[in-house]
């Protein structure tokens, strides 16, 4: 019997160490932005829409997962329900990002930068 227990406590704490990563938002303001030139801000401007891209293809690639293992755990392998992503990483770095965006946007204005910085791209 506790045996069984050990081991039924052993899987879920496993599986639910797979679920999904903690997130990891960006700060809006950063130490250093008192620092950047206009060329800086366009270069994390870019680097901030390319890791926005790369989150929205993760947070649907999440929602495809969390959608089987519902699935599955429902209808054939009640433990697959351990393996579900509740923590929404992808989507609360991407908000932060958005942010962070509109933030540098408002400081390129504010420095008369020359080349437009594009608006915030929403999470899809």
């Amino acid at each position: 019997m506790f045996r069984q227990m050990l081991s039924a406590a052993l899987v879920a704490t496993t599986a639910s160490a797979c679920a999904g990563r903690a997130p990891a938002p960006v700060p809006v303001v950063q130490m250093h932005d008192d620092r950047l030139d206009c060329s800086a801000i366009i270069a994390e401007v870019q680097a901030n829409d390319a890791k926005i891209k790369q989150l929205g293809k993760e947070s649907g690639e999440k929602v495809a997962q969390n959608v089987i293992m519902g699935t599955v755990g429902a209808v054939v392998f009640f433990p697959a329900l351990f393996l579900m992503d509740f923590q929404g990483a992808a989507d609360k770095e991407t908000a932060a990002l958005q942010q962070r965006q509109s933030y540098l946007a408002k400081m390129s204005e504010q420095r008369s930068c020359a080349a437009p910085l594009p608006a915030p791209t929403p999470a899809s």
